[in-house]
């Protein structure tokens, strides 16, 4: 049996690949385990490894780590498979694949494929409830997209974020999300320009002090505001295209994505070309001369507000 796990989901494939791994330890044994990694290994171990048979075992499972790398491997992946051992199961991993080729289609025929996308902001809170679930706490959807909006949309530190939450209490509220865990600054900067171009200036002004209180430099935020700025634009321009679509082009979370769609429907094209000037030039300016960033950054945030 061949199984490929691919997609740009770092934390569903080490998760999906761990738990297919163990299975197989559990039935077979640790010497039964071969990792081959595509960068690295010539064709000759890559097809060596999985047409050799088991040692002291019934069956080996081969897991090979980007095998695309290895050219040869690709053009040759039809003759691969034909001498892959009755006795080998393999795991092809391809964390970066390109759908268009003919190496994906044939994957896509001849091996048990398990995309591994990034979450979209449906799916991501229904992910982190029955995460929860399966920990024996309870987290309501509503609270689960809070935890979201504090820490980001990074699975890894969600799971980690959500396991020391439940140490201290297994119902996990607002209240304890809101004692033990930190906004992280790009989290922050989305709520930040949400509020400036929702004419919320007060709010706007109140998240940068924030901010400014916890230490985070102009010069930063400034760089997150540029980056969101980037990803509104690319949502903005891309009219045609799903936020999948963009996020996987663009090599960005979906989530983030979809809640920069909510900012680019409040501005035309021309606006927001304005906008991204006027960063531009500003960020240039604090990067050449002498000047208070403090202020100037809230007189950006201001004229946000005002468009």
């Amino acid at each position: 049996m061949i199984t490929t796990l691919a997609g740009n989901n770092r934390y569903l494939l080490a998760s999906e690949l761990e738990k297919r791994t163990m299975d197989f330890v559990d039935s077979y044994g640790e010497f039964s385990l071969e990792k081959v990694d595509g960068e690295e290994a010539s064709y000759e171990q890559l097809q060596g490894s999985a047409e050799s048979h088991p040692f002291l075992s019934e069956k080996k499972l081969v897991i090979l780590r980007s095998p695309s790398a290895n050219k040869q491997f690709v053009e040759n992946f039809d003759k691969w498979l034909e001498r892959v051992a009755d006795t080998s199961e393999v795991i092809i991993l391809e964390p970066k694949i390109d759908k268009r080729l003919g190496y994906f289609k044939q994957l896509k025929k001849h091996t048990e494929l398990v995309m591994c996308d990034d979450l979209n902001d449906m799916q991501l809170p229904s992910w982190l409830v029955g995460l929860a679930k399966d920990k024996k706490a309870n987290l309501s959807l509503s609270d689960a997209r809070y935890l979201i909006e504090r820490v980001g949309s990074n699975q890894m530190l969600l799971q980690n974020e959500l396991e020391k939450l439940i140490l201290y209490n297994q119902d996990v509220t607002r209240s304890s999300i809101e004692l033990l865990t930190s906004h992280l600054p790009q989290s922050t900067v989305f709520n930040l320009l949400d509020a400036a171009f929702g004419g919320n200036t007060k709010k706007a002004l109140e998240i940068y002090e924030e901010q400014r209180a916890q230490k985070v430099e102009p010069l930063m935020i400034m760089g997150m505001i540029a980056w969101q700025l980037h990803v509104v634009a690319l949502v903005k321009t891309a009219t045609d295209k799903t936020p999948n679509d963009i996020a996987v082009e663009a090599k960005i979370n979906p989530f983030v994505v979809q809640k920069s769609q909510a900012i680019a429907r409040r501005l035309t094209l021309s606006q927001l070309r304005n906008i991204i000037k006027t960063t531009a030039e500003l960020d240039t300016r604090l990067k050449t001369t002498t000047m208070n960033s403090d202020e100037a950054l809230c007189q950006l945030l201001i004229s946000f507000s005002e468009i």
